[in-house]
């Protein structure tokens, strides 16, 4: 198949990393297509550092940029150490970026004999260049980067905020979608900045992206078909005459720190150390590499963990409100002498800064994983067969978290971490029973490995060639059908 694709991911590493699995993706399916990822210089400089062995067909293309003309800091071109007040100037920023982005189209189709792209794939965040593809008379897609179910409540919040009641109720019933409530808490933390202004502009760029979203010519869905059907059913009762295409999972092991030194002796220390516990007795815990759960909470986690007896290994960052590149002070964070006595006990490892997460994952001794219920972390983990203890931060992962309990594969532990936001108040003795209770070989625990299992044959089976049933796989399939339409519109 020849043509040319263009991929625009959001500043983001969350979003960058599946759209580097996407473009390694069409390769080995279509070898001789063309694919340009477009992004920021910095961002560029990193995207191509994730192809040590470089693809003759993959190209790379920056956009200008000046971090300080959107009130960023310097030399921030992504979400990466960036301050949560500081979020919604690189969203506007990215808007900025619509006459960079024509102008960049422009040149590469005259660099190509005068040749459209044959599609543009963007980012949710960036759906605004659906305009610009309709101009050009391109085929357009959006690709969400996250789950079909968080995604519709995401979207139905965003378009109704208006109509919602007041967040002092306990719990609201979604427009759209009525059999669904939620409790205030889990609310997007924007809407609970003490600043009419900041709410305003979040609430108007999300609601401007869903409905270039829906202006889309398709959607792509980072999940499995057969995992989501009910999340997919939801999106497509809201997106009506867009066709949806699920091509998930679009995972890869994400890019480690500059500092080649500490992300190999990290990587290594990790396998060494799990390589010494028994197989499924040890909880994986990590909240992402965007946050951190609050500094009293990190001291209950401690202090509850150290109560259960059971092995951990830990990627530890700063807490909330601090910066989460900054210097960890274990003598204000955590118990006194928690890491001494972990170590000393080989109850528990903590990893600082970073760690192999897809590797982790896939060793034997990992039982569960505490997560904050991203998407890319959840796919990570139900892939290896690894059940998830949620504690949800952000964004869309409150509702990642709800559809995961309800799959079966999922307890909530916490929520938020702010402590008039939070929804359950997570203390020490809750969770010493929590762990102990997934942990222990009780029925819980056993039945949530056993749903983990199950749910790792659909997304493992979602991009074979023959899956199990000798088939190609639902995701492989999706994609197909996605670039038949693609192709058929140049005919």
């Amino acid at each position: 198949m020849g043509g040319h694709v263009i991929l625009f991911p959001f500043m983001a590493q969350g979003h960058i990393t599946p759209f580097i699995a996407l473009a390694e993706l069409l390769h080995r399916r279509w070898p001789e297509l063309t694919i340009t990822i477009i992004n920021t210089p910095r961002n560029i400089q990193s995207i191509k550092s994730s192809f040590p062995d470089p693809i003759p067909t993959i190209r790379f293309r920056s956009l200008p940029f000046s971090p300080s003309d959107h009130g960023l800091p310097p030399n921030t071109e992504s979400t990466a150490g960036l301050p949560f007040h500081k979020f919604l100037n690189l969203f506007i920023a990215s808007e900025s970026l619509r006459l960079q982005f024509t102008q960049l189209l422009h040149q590469i189709i005259i660099e190509d004999g005068d040749r459209l792209p044959s599609c543009i794939i963007s980012d949710y965040f960036l759906a605004w260049t659906v305009d610009i593809a309709e101009k050009l008379n391109i085929f357009h897609s959006t690709l969400i980067t996250s789950g079909g179910y968080g995604t519709a409540i995401s979207f139905t919040l965003w378009l109704h905020m208006p109509k919602l009641p007041a967040i002092e109720t306990q719990s609201l019933s979604l427009p759209d979608f009525p059999e669904i409530n939620i409790h205030w808490s889990q609310l997007p933390r924007q809407l609970f900045v003490p600043d009419d202004n900041f709410v305003s502009k979040y609430s108007s760029f999300l609601q401007r992206q869903t409905l270039h979203c829906f202006k889309s010519n398709a959607i792509l869905l980072n999940t499995v078909k057969e995992f989501e059907n009910t999340g997919l059913s939801m999106l497509e009762k809201l997106i009506t005459g867009v066709p949806l295409f699920s091509i998930g999972p679009l995972l890869r092991q994400p890019s480690p720190p500059s500092s080649l030194s500490l992300s190999l002796s990290s990587s290594s220390s990790c396998v060494e150390w799990l390589d010494k516990h028994s197989p499924g007795t040890v909880l994986y815990i990590s909240f992402g590499s965007q946050n951190s759960i609050n500094a009293s909470q990190m001291m209950e986690l401690a202090a509850g963990l150290e109560a259960s007896e059971k092995a951990f290994i830990w990627v530890i960052r700063p807490p909330f409100g601090v910066d989460v590149t900054g210097e960890f002070k274990l003598d204000q964070w955590l118990p006194e002498g928690f890491q001494e006595r972990m170590r000393e006990k080989k109850q528990g490892l903590l990893v600082h800064a970073w760690a192999p997460q897809v590797e982790i994952l896939a060793h034997e001794s990992i039982s569960f994983f505490l997560s904050h219920c991203g998407w890319n972390s959840v796919l990570e983990s139900l892939s290896h067969g690894v059940p998830i203890i949620g504690w949800p931060l952000g964004a869309e992962q409150f509702y990642n978290s709800m559809f995961l309990e309800e799959v079966g594969v999922c307890v909530e532990l916490g929520r938020g971490n702010r402590e008039k936001m939070s929804g359950v108040k997570v203390e020490r003795e809750r969770v010493k029973k929590m762990v102990e209770m997934v942990m222990s070989g009780g029925e819980k625990g056993v039945e949530m490995k056993k749903k983990a299992m199950e749910i790792s044959g659909m997304i493992r089976g979602a991009l074979m060639e023959v899956n199990i049933e000798g088939g190609l796989g639902s995701s492989l399939h999706g994609l197909d059908e996605f670039c038949n339409l693609v192709f058929s519109k140049l005919d």
